[in-house]
């Protein structure tokens, strides 16, 4: 008989539920429990559970159709098997009549494949509650005050072909191709070509066709940004390329060297415990433009705003430094490495804040010629201003043929809109404190991408489209999360313990 599931909070609908076939005390559950080490994850994950609120994931539920399996059995499994590096719907389909733990956490419950792959898309968009909740449990213990972090991104591979990428003019002939063959299903006849791309039934072609409109949508965004580039950034418009099969991810070169279709994960660890603060994942192959979005979610998962914030070059940028600053973050980065030339470096230039001009090593005031809005690798402008020394004194100047190469022209530089926060950065980063600080980075962040790509399988994605990205990245945190609640807890409870 159908259950109303438990575990919902107040106002949550009403979800019937199909009953456990196994209660409690059934034999083959008790025999499963009897083989279970005490410590074993299976039991972690079970207790974790019990201390979420699941209001968010059965307002998933519409209460029509089929009754479903127990969400809450259900999740159970999911995240003891991503805690294990078992992230694919299909291996939990498996293990759910072959892994002695994943049956005891489901009481005998047996989804077909569909269903797993449903509820996984259906948990996605819960995740983040669901993270928050350990977040805020990890605080009211005294186990952070989620303050100080560290940030990295890495690259993952999607689960598309890297060998398939197509450009608008192979994606023009597909569409057409595609476009007389579905004509035909329409008429009840046979199409007179099915190459050997294309699907072998009629509702196979149809889906495809669906594919292939939202891989020209997609390109047809690269084409526009691609566009709104400055000249020596743009690509030719027939070297852009998209991926039919994950039309969303973006293109660019991993870890290895391989130009591939991937997502772009951020992580935003703990400094002071082993708590992850947050997590984001962008369609993109670099880290421009994901230090503000990331601080959003940190703030919305942990209720307040990370004070202390530890990352690399990438985001040591004037526009993210700004971001930073705004949200009353300090950052700790190290900056580029400026390139040794032929002539005096801009830091050899002073900046007088007061008169708002630069000095040159032999005193005199450089003039300020105006502001320009020029764009860097991407399509947002940085606003310039140019600052120029008369070029009387570089003709004088005993140091005119070491600091630019036509002194009657005058010695220039050009200082960014953000150029107070990289400087403010400079001076932090050569502080004693701020290099020990910093080593701490190493220690955390880095170690959780490690610990995801060897022991978690996210080198790739096992879902298409950002969506199914952001929900495999999202049960990776929570089940990481939920087992170090646990920890933390038995540890402080050690350490309080009498001798």
């Amino acid at each position: 008989m159908p259950i109303v599931a438990a575990g919902a909070g107040a106002g949550t609908p009403r979800v019937r539920c199909r009953p456990a076939p196994w209660p409690l005390d059934h034999p083959v559950r008790l025999e499963l429990d009897r083989l279970l080490p005490p410590d074993d994850l299976a039991r972690q994950i079970d207790a974790a559970c019990d201390r979420l609120d699941l209001t968010a994931l059965y307002q998933r539920y519409g209460g029509t159709g089929t009754d479903p399996w127990p969400p809450d059995l259900l999740l159970r499994a999911v995240l003891y098997e991503t805690q294990r590096g078992r992230p694919r719907p299909a291996e939990w389909h498996r293990d759910a009549t072959e892994s002695g733990p994943v049956r005891w956490l489901l009481r005998g419950c047996t989804p077909a494949r569909s269903a797993w792959y449903a509820f996984r898309d259906r948990l996605g968009p819960a995740l983040d509650e669901l993270g928050r909740q350990v977040l805020v449990l990890a605080q009211q213990g005294g186990l952070t005050s989620a303050c100080r972090a560290a940030l990295d991104g890495t690259l993952a591979a999607a689960n598309a072909s890297r060998h398939r990428l197509l450009n608008a003019e192979r994606l023009r002939q597909r569409a057409a191709q595609l476009a007389a063959a579905t004509a035909a299903d329409a008429q009840g006849q046979e199409p007179a070509a099915v190459p050997g791309w294309m699907a072998r039934t009629p509702s196979g072609r149809q889906a495809q066709q669906g594919r292939l409109e939202r891989a020209q949508a997609r390109l047809d965004e690269r084409q526009a940004r691609n566009r709104g580039k400055r000249a020596s950034k743009r690509q030719a418009p027939e070297k852009l390329v998209v991926s039919v099969s994950d039309p969303e991810a973006a293109l660019g070169r991993d870890k290895q060297g391989v130009y591939r279709p991937l997502y772009n994960v951020q992580v935003l660890d703990d400094l002071d415990s082993p708590f992850i603060l947050a997590y984001a994942v962008f369609a993109q192959p670099n880290d421009a433009g994901t230090l503000g979005p990331l601080l959003e979610r940190a703030q919305q998962a942990v209720g307040h705003g990370v004070q202390t914030l530890l990352a690399d070059t990438a985001y040591a940028g004037g526009a993210d430094l700004a971001t930073a600053q705004a949200a009353g973050v300090t950052v700790y980065a190290p900056l580029p490495q400026q390139g040794e030339g032929p002539f005096l470096p801009k830091s050899a230039f002073a900046w007088e804040a007061a008169a708002q001009t630069y000095v040159c090593p032999q005193g005199h005031r450089l003039t300020c010629e105006g502001a320009t809005a020029q764009k860097r690798s991407g399509t947002e402008p940085v606003v310039l201003h140019r600052y120029r020394c008369p070029p009387a004194h570089c003709m004088a100047c005993p140091l005119g043929g070491r600091c630019t190469k036509n002194p009657a022209a005058g010695r220039s530089i050009s200082r960014s809109e953000h150029e107070e926060f990289i400087e403010a950065l400079r001076a932090r980063m050569q502080t004693a404190e701020a290099k020990a600080l910093y080593r701490q980075r190493r220690q955390t962040v880095e170690l959780v991408n490690a610990d995801w790509k060897a022991h978690r399988r996210l080198e790739r994605f096992s879902g298409r489209g950002l969506a199914r990205a952001r929900c495999q990245v999202g049960l990776t945190v929570l089940a990481h999360n939920l087992v170090t609640l646990l920890a933390q807890e038995a540890k402080a409870r050690a350490n309080k313990a009498p001798p």
